[in-house]
């Protein structure tokens, strides 16, 4: 069987294409990842010559054997046989100038110190931070030899905070706070938010509680179906020396995946001397703004206010438009007609039973024994429909049904007019705000020394790591690609393929099914459309085929064709003996001629009447012979338009 050429090149284009997309998906893979770990090119170099030191490799289950799992600060080489995808892994180092950090690999929490205290304004049975901290591994995608802070306890207060390695002063240099975050269990309402807490000189880390002095809070929170990022600051106002408040304006991007998928997220804030911020999760940013203009409620006042003791005038109109005074009812209005009457021309059905009720005491029905009279009352049989209903159109005392009345208006009111003596919204006047102040350095905050956790949690196993205080984004950044880089490394290799991923996603958003349908089916008509095989003319029949249609129609007209023949050379055959029986005839009436000269002239006046007969004869038999040829003509037309009729019948 030869295979046409459209098909050859068609299936070369879609093997070129299928490799060209590979390429480009490997391609935007790398660059994804690069772009996630936050390098730029010099990182990538030393992260590449690192690479024999941090190599990542891809290993089967069966192949792994189980070991001691011990956990190393300098970078020793561990196994697990729960997880597919095994990596070298080595305690990170900031690269730069850094005031706090923090990776909990050595197993310990020397330097952390549980708070002891009590939560004001609590039950005294929930009131101790009393909830339980434990350093652990990541329950999936773990990274052997990395550990984190996970909090263990649910429905309970937990505090635990950590000194700073020196004091952050906020001066000339912007501020970073980093730090890793997995609802390993989900998360159905708790925080999971750090505390930079205010340098007072007489901190206790002991009696840390809610209460405790901070001079900033950021992190996630979600209780509800309200997903949060807080960045929340203290602000001093500089005239009461009063601490505010002031919340940065949420995220511009739904929160809610990073609180469900069960994936080690990062979050970073980066606050900068000029005011401006900007928040990240996994290194993208979900929110920016300036202390300045984008906080609730704003770190300046206004510097005028409304008048508190300004009042509106009894006389002061607001209403733009009132009732036409000039307006009148018109007489035919009836306020008193009814909206609904009943339809006059409405006609009871036929076989509407009018004695029968609709509902009857149902006769099975027993008065239950423990049935007490006195207590329960008269005991009375439910009620039931009337079976005898059920044949006919109706049953009851029947009612003409209910129409909206034509001729009801309701009640009748004056249209409305312009009011002339409209005097628009009364406002009061304003005046100068005796609280009025201007800061324009509110990235001056108040210095911090340590770091907290106080939370409250309905869901257990939340997990922290490889905090990072510094001043420097490059610090951070390198921090996390040596970190939370290779947690996102191991998750991803861990995760189900692509096409499991438009399954859950279609579950979750059915719309896409129209997508998948039409980024599927388009493709395919198109390559069906212009690559299919058109159909060849030149078939070879085997001998066992059946005869062909074609064939027969030719063989049909073939004898269409004989026929005409035959039938021509009989109109010519007709014709040629048509004209030798009138020679014939016309030497037959010569003869009788010359025999009746001979035989008597003296019988003139007798035979003129045979002469004149003769006469006649001879006249009749031409127009004979004439009459026959037009018989024989007419014949043959006839016969040549059957053939053609029959042509073009068959033809159709």
């Amino acid at each position: 069987m030869k295979l046409d050429r459209g098909w050859m090149w068609c299936v070369l284009l879609l093997s070129l294409l299928a490799v060209a997309t590979q390429d480009k998906q490997l391609e935007a893979g790398v660059s994804d990842a690069d772009e996630d770990l936050g390098l730029d090119e010099e990182e990538m170099k030393v992260l590449m010559a690192d690479e024999e030191e941090e190599e990542a490799t891809v290993m089967d289950e069966e192949h792994f054997d189980e070991t001691d799992g011990k956990d190393t600060a300098s970078g020793k080489t561990a196994t697990d046989a729960n997880i597919s995808f095994q990596v070298t892994y080595k305690t990170p180092v900031p690269t730069g100038d850094v005031h706090f950090t923090e990776t909990f690999d050595d197993g310990s929490l020397d330097r952390w110190q549980l708070s002891k205290t009590v939560k004001g304004d609590a039950d005294d049975d929930i009131a101790k931070y009393d909830g339980k901290w434990a350093v652990e591994q990541l329950k999936e995608n773990k990274v052997p030899g990395d550990q984190g802070l996970v909090l263990k306890s649910r429905a309970k207060h937990h505090a635990i905070a950590a000194m700073l390695g020196k004091p952050f002063i906020f001066q000339d240099e912007p501020l970073v706070v980093q730090y890793e975050v997995n609802f390993q269990d989900g998360i159905d309402c708790g925080g999971a938010y750090i505390k930079l807490l205010s340098d007072g000189g007489h901190l206790n880390l002991e009696q840390f509680h809610d209460r405790t002095p901070y001079t900033i809070m950021f992190g996630p929170d979600k209780c509800g179906e309200d997903y949060k990022l807080h960045f929340i600051f203290r602000h001093q106002n500089p005239l009461n020396k009063d601490m505010e408040e002031k919340h940065a304006k949420r995220a511009d991007v739904d929160l809610k995946k990073f609180y469900t998928d069960k994936k080690t997220h990062l979050y970073t804030l980066v606050l900068n001397p000029d005011n401006s911020y900007e928040m990240f999760i996994d290194q993208s940013s979900v929110s920016r703004g300036n202390l300045l203009h984008d906080v609730v409620p704003p770190v300046n006042p206004p510097k005028e206010i409304d008048d508190p003791h300004d009042s509106k005038p009894e006389d002061w109109d607001e209403r733009a438009k009132i009732p036409d005074p000039e307006a009148v009812k018109p007489d035919d209005w009836d306020e008193d007609a009814p909206a609904k009457i009943e339809d006059p021309d409405a006609l009871k059905p036929e076989g509407w039973l009018d004695e029968e009720p609709e509902f009857i005491p149902d006769p099975d029905a027993e008065k239950p024994e423990d049935w007490d009279e006195e207590m329960d009352g008269e005991w009375e049989a439910p009620q039931i429909p009337n079976p005898t209903c059920e044949m006919a159109t109706g049953c009851g005392a029947w009612t003409r049904p209910m129409i909206n009345n034509p001729q009801y208006k309701g009640k009748w009111k004056a249209p409305l007019v312009e009011n002339p003596n409209y005097q628009g919204v009364w406002k009061p006047r304003k005046v100068d705000n005796p609280e009025y102040f201007e800061d324009l350095q509110p990235f001056r905050m108040t210095p911090f020394s340590a770091l907290g956790l106080e939370l409250w949690s309905m869901t257990s196993d939340i997990y922290f790591d490889n905090f990072i205080i510094t001043s420097h984004k490059e610090v951070a950044d390198r921090w996390a690609s040596d970190s939370w880089g290779l947690k996102k490394l191991v998750a991803s290799a861990n995760e189900p393929g692509v096409f499991a991923q438009l399954m859950l996603a279609a579950e979750e958003r059915p719309w896409l099914w129209v997508i998948y349908i039409l980024t599927v089916g388009l493709p395919v008509g198109l390559v069906v459309l212009f690559c299919w095989p058109k159909k060849s003319d030149d078939y070879v029949y085997k001998k066992v085929d059946p005869p062909q249609a074609d064939v027969k129609e030719e063989e049909e007209e073939e004898e269409e064709e004989e026929e005409e023949a035959a039938a021509e050379e009989d109109d010519k055959a007709a014709e040629g003996a048509a004209a030798a029986a009138a020679e014939a005839e016309e030497d037959d009436d010569g003869a009788e001629d010359e025999e009746a000269a001979d035989v008597g002239e003296d019988k003139l006046e007798g035979d003129d009447d045979e002469e004149e007969e003769d006469e006649e004869e001879e006249s009749k038999a031409p127009e004979r012979a004439s009459e026959d040829e037009q018989e024989g003509a007419e014949v043959t037309e006839e016969s040549q338009k059957q053939a053609v009729r029959k042509r073009r019948v068959r033809k159709d």
